[in-house]
């Protein structure tokens, strides 16, 4: 089997937007990306997926970002030669600064996919930024990843290994993702006590909760 390669990155908006004005701005900085025969080219799928904002917030989750966005790229070359792309350079890097707080190459993530349970993806996903605990071994880390699928209520579970150096003030290990039908239907599994409560034993004893970050979103543009 092929490694399925991501390009996962933890947005914060531009100060200038307000928080509903974001996923459109996205939206729009995302068309640039689909007139660039090259970023169409290796980038496979686009999954931009922004906090919820209305409705009753999930408790445990995160305020401090405004979007996350999933990227399936060719191979793993791509997520080093994507950045020097001459069209990357010309076309989006500039866009980047009015839609972002900075750069996407300061708070991208590039992660090898394994699927832990295949099912269809829903219009609502949390997303967990996952920091080792310092005490986890490898195999009680390996235990986390494979009980990650037991978090209540989700349908399609994701678990995505970091593997290259982060940047800066982005150290994380792994990035989960958990899929429901909707923002109500994460709500009603979840809200009972929060996400730290509900999250399966062998996962929360093997991370740190401190240094991980959860996002409540829901999907606001893809192509395909």
């Amino acid at each position: 089997m092929h490694a399925r390669w991501k390009m996962i990155y933890l947005a914060r908006r531009n100060p200038a937007l307000r928080p509903e004005q974001f996923a459109q701005a996205w939206r729009e900085h995302s068309a640039l990306g689909a007139g660039c025969s090259n970023v169409r080219d290796k980038v496979l799928s686009v999954m931009q997926c922004a906090r919820v904002l209305g409705g009753a917030s999930l408790p445990g989750s995160s305020t401090d970002y405004d979007g996350v966005n999933l990227l399936h790229i060719r191979d793993r070359g791509v997520a080093d030669d994507l950045w020097a792309d001459p069209q990357t350079q010309a076309i989006m890097r500039p866009d980047e600064a009015r839609v972002f707080s900075t750069y996407v190459r300061s708070f991208t993530l590039v992660c090898e996919e394994s699927l832990l349970r295949d099912l269809p993806r829903g219009n609502c996903v949390v997303v967990a930024f996952l920091r080792r605990g310092c005490h986890a071994g490898d195999a009680q880390w390996e235990a986390g990843r494979d009980g990650a699928a037991a978090l209540v209520g989700a349908g399609r579970c994701v678990w995505n290994r970091v593997d290259a150096e982060p940047p800066p003030g982005y150290r994380y290990d792994a990035i989960a993702e958990w899929w429901y039908e909707s923002a109500d239907a994460a709500r009603l599994a979840l809200a009972a006590g929060g996400l730290a409560q509900q999250l399966p034993d062998a996962l929360a004893q093997a991370i740190d909760p401190k240094a991980s970050v959860f996002m409540f979103t829901q999907v606001t543009h893809h192509r395909p």
